[in-house]
C-alpha cells in the first residue's frame, strides 16, 4: 500500500522569530496564522523549512495531493490506486466525467431531455425548476455528494415553514427522482440516490374540496355566460360553450386551451374531440365522443371560425377559476332578482366545498356515476389511471342519489303472496316516466340503465316489440337524448340535461356570430 507523506518548503525567517536550538538541530520560533510554531532552518541558515498542510500520496509514479486528514487521505490514496490498477487491465469507471460536471449541467440537459420528448415548455421548466430547488436548497454541486437525508431534511424544512404542503413537498419530491432516474438511465451515474425515498401521506391534510352544481344552478351558470360581457378575452357566448365543453367532456382548462377546429370531428360516428399528447397531462393523444345534442351546438359555433387558431386563444386558463365565478356571481343577481330570498351560487358552499373551473370536470364524472354508468367506462371517459381516483376523489353523490339505488332493489313481496307486487312507477314517489319533448331516432331502443314504466308490462315481463315510454338516471349510449323523472326527484348530478340544451339552446334558437368579444 502507498505511504502518504507530506511534502516540505521553504520560507525566509519572519521577521521578530526567536533562534532556538531543538534537539541539536538550529531552528526559529515564531507566529504564523495565530500559531506558534518551530520550523528548522536551512543549511544556510537564513530560511526555515516548514510542511504543507496537505497530505500527498504517489500514484503511477506522480505525486497526488490529498486532503489535510490523514486517514481520509489515506483512503483516498487507497481508492486512486484501485482506479489505476483497474485502468491497467481495461476496467474504467464509465461515470467519472460526469461525477466532476456541476450537477446543474446535468440538470439543463434534462430540461432539454423533457422538451425533446414533446413536453410543453411549461411542464419542462416547471419540474426543472423544483429539481433545482431542492439540489441548490440541499448544497448539492456533483452527482456524488447527493444524500438523500438531506433531502429529506430539506423538504422537512420547507412543511415546517409553511411554504410547502405535503402534496407539494411530494411533488418536489417526485420530480427530483424523475432527475436522477434519468441520470441513472442515461449512463451518468451508476444508482439513483432517492430510489429508495417515498412520498408522503396528503391525505391526512386538508385539501380544497369541489362540489358540483344542481341542475338549475348549471343552468343559471350557463344563461349568465351566454348573456354576460367580454371576460379574459372570451365573450360571452365563447364561455357558454367553452362550459358546455368543459362539463360534458371532462377535459381540463390547459387541455381545452389548446383546441383549434380541427380538434373537432363532427363526421366521425360518434363525434369525437381530440386533444393532443403534447397538451394531455398524461402525455397521450386523447379521444373523446360528444353527445349528438352537443356537437351540432358545436358545429354551428364554430362554423364561422378559422380551422387553425385556437378556439378559446390567450391565457384565461391561468385564471380560470376567477373567470367562472365572475359567472357565478351574475347567475346569483339574476336568480335573486327573481326570488329575493334565493341563496345564489356561492363559490364556496357553507360545509366549505368550492367550484371553480377544474369543478365542470367534476361535474362531468359525478354525472356519469348518478346516471349509473359502469365505472370502468367512467375511469376511461374521465382518463384516470386508477378507478379508486374516479370514484373517490371525483364523484359526489348526495342522499337523493342514494334514494334512487334503493329504487333499483328488488320489488317488496306482497304479504300473504307467493309473488311479489310489481311497482307501478319508475321513479321515486309514484312517479310515472314520460319521454322529453323530442324522441329517439328510429330503431334507436333503450339499454342497459333505462328503466321501463309500467305502461307496457305484459305478465310482469317487459315488451320488447316496440317503442316505449322511458325513464332514465342518465342517457343511454345508443339513445343520445337523456330522460328525466316527473318530480325531478331522479338522481342529481348538477348537469342540465340534453332537454335543457335542446330547448334551451337550440329551440330558442340561439344564433352564433363570428365575432370573437376581446
Amino acid at each position: 500500500m502507498s505511504n502518504i507523506f507530506r511534502k516540505t518548503y521553504t520560507l525566509p525567517i519572519p521577521a521578530g522569530a526567536e533562534l532556538v536550538t531543538v534537539k541539536g538541530v538550529p531552528s526559529a520560533r515564531f507566529k504564523r496564522k495565530g500559531k506558534t510554531m518551530t520550523a528548522p532552518l536551512t543549511a544556510a541558515g537564513d530560511r526555515v523549512r516548514v510542511e504543507s498542510p496537505y497530505y500527498y500520496g504517489t500514484v503511477d509514479g506522480k505525486p497526488v495531493r490529498l486532503f489535510t486528514n490523514a486517514v481520509a487521505s489515506q483512503q483516498r490514496l487507497a481508492e486512486l490506486v484501485r482506479k489505476s490498477e483497474f485502468e491497467s487491465v481495461g476496467i474504467v469507471d464509465r461515470f467519472v466525467e460526469h461525477r466532476k460536471r456541476p450537477l446543474t449541467e446535468h440538470l439543463d440537459d434534462f430540461t432539454a431531455f423533457l422538451k425533446s420528448r414533446g413536453n410543453t415548455p411549461t411542464y419542462a421548466v416547471k419540474t426543472a425548476q423544483r429539481v433545482r430547488a431542492v439540489i441548490d436548497g440541499c448544497g448539492f454541486d456533483r452527482l456524488d455528494r447527493v444524500q438523500a437525508s438531506a433531502v429529506v431534511d430539506w423538504l422537512a424544512g420547507q412543511r415546517s415553514a409553511g411554504k410547502f404542503s405535503i402534496m407539494t413537498s411530494n411533488y418536489y419530491l417526485r420530480d427530483t427522482k424523475a432527475f436522477f432516474r434519468w441520470c441513472v438511465r442515461d449512463r451518468r451515474t451508476a444508482e439513483n440516490p432517492l430510489a429508495h425515498l417515498t412520498p408522503l401521506n396528503a391525505n391526512v391534510e386538508q385539501h380544497r374540496e369541489r362540489r358540483t352544481l344542481t341542475p338549475d344552478e348549471f343552468s343559471a351558470l350557463i344563461e349568465a355566460a351566454r348573456m354576460g360581457p367580454a371576460r379574459v378575452r372570451l365573450s360571452g357566448q365563447d364561455r357558454m360553450m367553452l362550459y358546455l365543453v368543459a362539463a360534458y367532456t371532462g377535459f381540463r382548462a390547459n387541455e381545452l386551451a389548446s383546441v383549434t377546429p380541427e380538434s373537432f370531428d363532427f363526421d366521425a360516428a360518434p363525434p369525437t374531440l381530440t386533444v393532443q399528447a403534447t397538451y394531455s397531462k398524461r402525455r397521450r393523444t386523447d379521444v373523446q365522443p360528444l353527445r349528438a345534442d352537443l356537437a351540432q351546438l358545436l358545429r354551428d359555433y364554430l362554423q364561422n371560425k378559422p380551422r387553425t387558431e385556437l378556439v378559446w386563444p390567450g391565457s384565461w386558463w391561468r385564471v380560470g377559476a376567477a373567470m367562472i365565478q365572475a359567472d357565478m356571481q351574475a347567475a346569483t343577481a339574476n336568480l335573486q332578482e327573481s326570488d329575493q330570498n334565493h341563496p345564489g351560487i356561492p363559490a364556496v358552499d357553507n360545509d366549505g366545498r368550492v367550484f371553480d373551473f377544474h369543478g365542470l370536470r367534476h361535474q362531468f364524472i359525478s354525472n356519469l356515476a348518478a346516471a349509473g354508468v359502469h365505472p370502468k367506462v367512467a375511469q376511461l371517459l374521465a382518463r384516470h389511471s386508477t378507478i379508486t381516483l374516479t370514484m373517490d376523489r371525483y364523484t359526489h353523490l348526495g342522499l337523493v342519489d342514494q334514494t334512487s339505488a334503493l329504487d333499483k332493489l328488488p320489488v317488496l313481496p306482497a304479504p300473504g303472496s307467493n309473488q311479489p307486487e310489481l311497482l307501478g312507477a319508475t321513479g321515486t314517489r309514484g312517479a310515472s316516466a314520460r319521454r322529453l319533448p323530442f324522441p329517439c331516432r328510429e330503431n334507436d331502443f333503450a339499454s342497459g340503465n333505462m328503466v321501463k314504466s309500467d305502461e307496457r308490462r305484459t305478465n310482469g315481463k317487459r315488451g320488447r316489440d316496440s317503442a316505449q315510454t322511458l325513464a332514465s338516471i342518465g342517457h343511454d349510449t345508443r339513445c343520445g337524448p337523456m330522460m328525466k323523472r316527473d318530480d325531478a326527484s331522479g338522481p342529481r348530478g348538477g348537469m342540465a340535461d340534453a332537454g335543457d340544451l335542446k330547448s334551451s339552446f337550440r329551440q330558442r334558437k340561439y344564433g352564433f356570430d363570428s365575432h370573437r368579444g376581446h
